[in-house]
């Protein structure tokens, strides 16, 4: 499926792409290019709205927490720029407050991490009223609570005792949890 090539594009390809994670943003780059986007990348919320400052593009995919403030800035400097633009909003902390804010402020669709290029490009290309295909092989449950669980423990600088009681959890079930290998 890496292999599909989407020509339903449009007569516009240029896809900005904003997170800080250098390197998920490059690969993702590199598959969208495959797929015929034209992309421009960006590592802050800053340059992101100067690169839609200088050209709005047709297409965005726009991480919602980075280092120097909320994607949704961005999101909103593109909204106003070019209202026609499909956006799609990533992150690491899927939550039902941030999909509903993202949505009100223009994304034309919210995924979490980690999504790949193939989830990318079915959220960019979906017409208003189609939802694009569940993807084939989704994270199970165990995984997705394991995800939570290291981002907040990275978000607490490592600290077992402050991501235990941001969890409501027990400190020694969380160090049991950690000790772990990540589920499938």
């Amino acid at each position: 499926m890496a292999e599909d090539i989407i020509t339903d594009i449009g007569p516009d390809p240029s896809l900005l792409l904003v997170d800080d994670d250098l390197s998920f943003l490059t690969r993702l780059a590199r598959a969208m290019e495959k797929r015929g986007f034209r992309t421009r990348t960006s590592q802050s919320v800053a340059q992101g709205r100067h690169e839609v400052a200088l050209s709005a593009p047709a297409y965005a995919v726009i991480d919602l927490r980075l280092e120097d403030g909320s994607g949704l800035d961005v999101v909103e400097a593109l909204r106003e720029a070019r209202p026609d633009a499909r956006i799609v909003v990533l992150t690491g902390y899927g939550a039902i407050a941030t999909a509903v804010a993202a949505v009100k402020m223009g994304a034309t669709d919210y995924l979490s991490k980690p999504a790949d290029a193939t989830d990318v490009t079915n959220a960019l290309l979906a017409r208003n009223d189609d939802l694009p295909p569940p993807p084939e092989n989704p994270m199970s449950a165990d995984r997705v609570r394991w995800e939570h669980i290291q981002r907040v423990y990275e978000l607490c600088d490592r600290n077992v005792s402050e991501t235990a009681r941001r969890l409501h959890m027990h400190r020694r079930t969380l160090q049991r949890i950690l000790a772990k290998r990540s589920p499938k």
